[in-house]
């Protein structure tokens, strides 16, 4: 009777962290363990390695949202390559990425980008429903990056090094943008057209009004890559980079706009440690439980091998990002498979990026993916229209999920050698 009320809470839009509470607090009781107990599991997350770049990747993320960072982006695109017919989706493809990697959102990068990009693609005459359908899976993109907040929390719920979840996201990511690049050149063959001509001077102008941007990618990827930065000492310098180049240095953001951008930025990043929180409890419960154990015995009733386990894994995972966001998927799912995956020999640091990049594609899963919504809300177009647009695009992000998936060597490549 207790887990049904749970679920109707759940349905009815009770906030996820208090039903997750409300788990473990029955849970605890059947097994006559004492509340505080719940407290103690709480607390402990507190002492995660790596909790505090999360917060500071995000402020960092938030207040280039409100910068004139995406404008300059795009105007940087059209001066590179908007002499080059399709040059535009295809960076547009890269812009979204590295906006979402740093953001670690993708509705975020839908908003912000999808402004600039969205008219940029109509001008250069990209049909309304290709520019729609782009921008919508272009926010999806870029949670395979560094220094993404998802890789970051499934590194802390899984104790996985996220150094090497960040190096193992490297070739899957470059290889969703690949296809999807090609996807785009194969598409408009007939009718992409130029941007505007090219010119040095535009170029250079384009570079300098970027200036204080594009080092940002190189100072914190090169830190984290080469090793000098811990991940923690990356997040600092990314946030203290940011708060300089645009509050102090450039002075794009007023004084008085950055309680509002710190208030915003911490409200998503409590919502994520008051779940993770809660979810430590719960999830030492299940495995004092032995709830793992549990599902993989009926699992292997079911399920004859890696193969068969792989594919049962994606399209739990599809079903999974088309009704839960990314965070709460990590903090609720990924402790109950990790061991089932380890049983069939998934490399953990695999898993993960399986994970992402399945879940980054449940963002665009008919009939509820949030990307979606969120590009229909943006661009006023009907959702049916946006279910439309998305689709190609889908199907070719399912196909490199799929390759993903089956090649392990693409994810552990780089942290094998």
């Amino acid at each position: 009777m207790h887990w049904i009320v749970l679920a109707l809470l759940a349905v009815f839009g009770a906030p996820l962290f208090a039903v997750i509470a409300s788990g473990a607090i029955i849970g605890y009781l059947q097994a006559d363990v004492p509340l505080g107990s719940i407290a103690i599991e709480i607390l402990g997350v507190a002492t995660l390695p790596a909790l505090i770049a999360i917060p500071l990747f995000c402020f960092a993320g938030y207040v280039l949202a409100e910068s004139p960072a995406p404008r300059l982006l795009v105007r940087l695109s059209e001066a590179l390559v908007g002499w080059m017919p399709g040059g535009l989706a295809v960076f547009a493809l890269a812009v979204c990425a590295l906006f979402t990697a740093f953001t670690g959102a993708s509705g975020i990068t839908i908003i912000a980008m999808g402004a600039l990009l969205y008219p940029a693609l109509k001008q250069a005459r990209y049909s309304e429903t290709f520019s729609l359908g782009l921008v919508t899976t272009g926010g999806s993109l870029g949670l395979l990056f560094a220094p993404s907040l998802p890789l970051i929390l499934y590194g802390v719920v899984s104790e996985t090094r996220i150094d090497s979840l960040f190096q193992a996201g490297i070739l899957p990511g470059l290889l969703m943008i690949a296809l999807l690049s090609a996807y785009c050149l194969w598409a408009n063959r007939s009718e992409r057209q130029p941007l505007a001509s090219f010119s040095w001077r535009e170029v250079a102008s384009a570079v300098k009004a970027a200036g204080w941007e594009l080092p940002l990618p190189l100072i914190v990827l090169g830190g984290i890559y080469s090793g000098y930065f811990a991940i923690s000492e990356a997040a600092a310098v990314t946030a203290l980079y940011v708060l300089a180049a645009e509050v102090f240095i450039r002075r794009a953001i007023p004084l008085s706009r950055l309680p509002g951008i710190i208030r915003e930025s911490m409200t998503l990043v409590g919502g994520i440690m008051l779940i993770l929180a809660v979810s430590l409890a719960s999830t030492n419960l299940m495995i004092d439980a032995e709830v793992p154990q549990r599902m993989l015995s009926v699992i292997g009733e079911v399920v004859a091998g890696p193969l068969s386990f792989l594919l049962a894994l994606l399209a739990f995972l599809l079903v999974l990002g088309a009704f839960l966001d990314i965070f709460s998927a990590i903090v609720l799912v990924v402790p109950l498979i990790l061991p089932i995956a380890q049983q069939f020999g998934v490399h953990p640091v695999h898993l993960g990026i399986i994970f992402l990049a399945t879940m980054q594609l449940g963002y665009l899963t008919p009939p509820v993916g949030l990307n979606l919504f969120i590009a229909s809300y943006r661009f006023g177009q009907p959702i049916v229209r946006v279910y439309a647009a998305s689709l190609p695009f889908l199907l070719v992000l399912l196909a490199a999920v799929l390759l993903i998936a089956f090649w392990p060597t693409l994810s552990l490549w780089m942290i094998e050698t």
